[in-house]
């Protein structure tokens, strides 16, 4: 690996910005590319929601190591944050500092990640030559020479289909003004298009958990509001979860509280409803099953999971699992048929490792379709991923990670293994009289994500 050539590290988020301060350690230059504004900013879009995951499990350790002799404050490791403040209190700081602000580049998209010279096909000194980055400046397209790459940039930007066997649904896209992002602020800057309207949530996992409670929420201040609940499974006791035994306690009450809402009427559940067309109307969505079934929605939410953006990566060669498109090696360690966030063992660049050298995908889009990953494996991915860039093969090969028994990891989630408290309802309703304190209540987003599958 070319040491004057700097490494670059592919998205700003918890990761990313964690991969940055493990390579400052090892005395490595990282250039980190930013497709949003700002450090953070596909959580930016979630701000509202609260993680399963206390703020220990939420922090790295080399990102701290950064943070703390410039007068910051860890919060309190106990205290469950919600993603406005992992990024408020944690990721902002973090760019903000000088040794990681200088090697930031905001609104910057990679486009493209190949090897110098080479296209995919060649391979005499293809180990050796610099990577090539080309990367998107709003007008501007520029091409950088690095050394290696980490891509961290997630799945947020990707979601999947709701449609079956993994395409569109038919008529989905010109239904897109019906649907919504995967995660909604339903009670705060959303509200207008949820409030007394019919809306339909699809997915079984814990993002469409989260919405799902929000709705039935704002469902009494606003009674109008009907709450339908789509999911291609034959029941959704996969969302319930662990409950009272579920190892983190807050994703455990999102579960129990969600089939309280469904056994009283609150929320209308359609099961085995595998989705195969959308029709929009003047009325309305219609949304048919494949056994012909249909129900009609104002609004539609795509609670369906996310998949990992591969096509910036076509001109490189990759190892991938076929079924959730992780690498080879870490596939079978995250299927979740057989794993939750807690149970997937630690693993780093020896597991993440491609027949590009040098060339690791880390974070969530190192989880391909699976939707068992916590921000903590991720930290401890790219200490690994640091060490053997640093030439510390022992030290990446020396992985060790303590995670909480998280039961059951459900399908659908969006993001990782955590949660959120519905926020109180925004003025807009309570201009309108009807407005009361909403009761406490968690709602889940995973730091170990769980936005999984959409056939669950």
């Amino acid at each position: 690996m070319n040491q004057h050539l700097p490494i670059a590290v592919i998205g700003a988020g918890p990761v990313g910005l964690a991969a940055a301060a493990h390579l400052l350690e090892r005395g490595l230059e990282p250039v980190i590319f930013e497709a949003g504004a700002s450090a953070g900013a596909a959580i930016e879009q979630w701000r509202h929601i609260r993680l399963f995951s206390p703020w220990r499990f939420n922090l790295d350790a080399a990102a701290v190591r950064l943070l703390e002799p410039r007068g910051w404050k860890s919060p309190r490791p106990t205290a469950l944050p919600y993603g406005g403040e992992l990024v408020d209190d944690y990721l902002t700081p973090l760019a903000e500092l000088q040794p990681i602000a200088s090697r930031l580049k905001t609104g910057a998209r990679v486009i493209a990640v190949t090897r110098a010279g080479l296209d995919k096909t060649h391979v005499r000194d293809r180990d050796t030559a610099p990577f090539l980055v080309r990367v998107e400046h709003g007008d501007e397209v520029r091409d950088y020479t690095v050394s290696a790459v980490i891509d961290a940039s997630g799945t947020w930007s990707t979601r999947n289909p709701l449609g079956t066997s993994g395409l569109p649904a038919i008529g989905e896209e010109r239904a897109a003004e019906r649907i919504t992002s995967p995660l909604p602020d339903v009670s705060g800057r959303d509200l207008t298009a949820f409030a007394g309207r019919r809306v339909l949530v699809v997915g079984a996992g814990h993002s469409a958990a989260n919405t799902l409670i929000s709705l039935a929420q704002l469902a009494k201040e606003a009674p109008e509001t009907r709450i339908l609940w789509a999911v291609r499974g034959a029941s959704a006791e996969k969302v319930y979860g662990g409950g009272d035994a579920d190892g983190l306690p807050a994703r455990g009450q999102l579960g129990s509280r969600l089939r309280r809402l469904v056994e009283s009427g609150t929320i209308e559940l359609h099961t085995s409803f595998g989705i195969r067309s959308l029709t929009d109307s003047e009325d309305g969505v219609t949304i048919t099953s494949g056994d012909g079934r249909s129900l009609v929605a104002d609004v539609v939410v795509p609670c369906t999971g996310f998949r990992p953006d591969l096509d910036m990566l076509r001109e490189l060669r990759l190892d991938l699992d076929p079924a959730v498109e992780a690498p080879t090696e870490l596939g079978p360690l995250i299927d979740p048929e057989f794993h939750s966030c807690g149970t997937v063992p630690p693993h780093g660049a020896m597991v993440l490792a491609h027949p590009e050298k040098n060339f690791y995908i880390v974070g969530m889009k190192s989880y391909g379709r699976a939707p068992t990953f916590l921000l903590a494996t991720g930290y401890e991915q790219v200490r690994s991923v640091s060490a053997a860039l640093a030439g510390d093969q022992l030290a990446a090969d020396t992985v060790h990670l303590e995670l909480p028994e998280t039961g059951i990891c459900s399908s659908d989630a969006g993001t990782s293994c955590d949660v959120p408290a519905v926020a109180p309802l925004a003025p807009q309703l309570a201009a309108s009289g009807c407005c009361s304190t909403p009761e406490p209540s968690f709602v889940g987003f995973p730091t170990g994500l769980a936005h999984g599958r959409s056939g669950s």
